[in-house]
């Protein structure tokens, strides 16, 4: 890609599409989720610096945060509107339980 290609993308504030030859019905052998359960576990990086130094950092899950399954994330796809969904279900919550302690 030349500069000035470079330089539209950048400016245009599209994302970059994918390019004709990419066929992916053509393609086999491609597995959804095949490595799902293991990011989610986290993975490690491993960054080989031109100076011959490497460095290796391990991503995870951070405490609180939470992975959605992309049926439910076409629905909420932000941080406010699954906070907003939540606190909506927090009084329902809230009753079930107290209904429950008094049996």
């Amino acid at each position: 890609m030349n500069k000035a290609a470079s330089k539209q993308r950048k400016t245009s504030g599209k994302l970059a599409e994918m390019r004709a030859e990419y066929d992916l019905a053509s393609m086999t052998g491609g597995v959804r989720g095949k490595y799902y359960q293991e990011y989610r576990a986290g993975h490690t990086v491993k960054i080989h610096r031109e100076d011959g130094t490497t460095v290796v950092q391990h991503f995870g899950l951070e405490d609180g945060a939470v992975m959605l399954e992309p049926d439910v994330r076409e629905y909420f796809p932000d941080s406010a509107a699954v906070n907003t969904a939540l606190r909506c279900l927090i009084p329902l919550v809230s009753k079930k339980r107290r209904s429950k302690l008094k049996t």
